[in-house]
């Protein structure tokens, strides 16, 4: 009798407990950052962005049709 009531206390608890969010206590963890910190880092990721988006060669466009098509629009 005194077994299953001490498993579904068990069962109870667990689940309670796997709710309650635990700190993060990770010695990898990284520090919050200043807000000047956190608008220099935006400006260098954009910034690096800005300059990856240039080096992208323009793209001809891909038409298979066009060559089926006529160059005058018949009327």
């Amino acid at each position: 009798m005194l077994i299953p009531l001490v498993g579904a206390l068990v069962v109870i608890l667990s689940n309670a407990s796997a709710q309650v969010p635990e700190p993060n206590v990770s010695p990898w963890q990284k520090k919050a950052l200043t807000p000047s910190e956190q608008k220099e880092r935006q400006k260098k990721l954009d910034d690096a962005y800005k300059a990856a988006t240039k080096n992208i060669p323009d793209q001809k466009s891909n038409d298979p049709w066009a060559t089926v098509r006529p160059t005058t629009p018949q009327r």
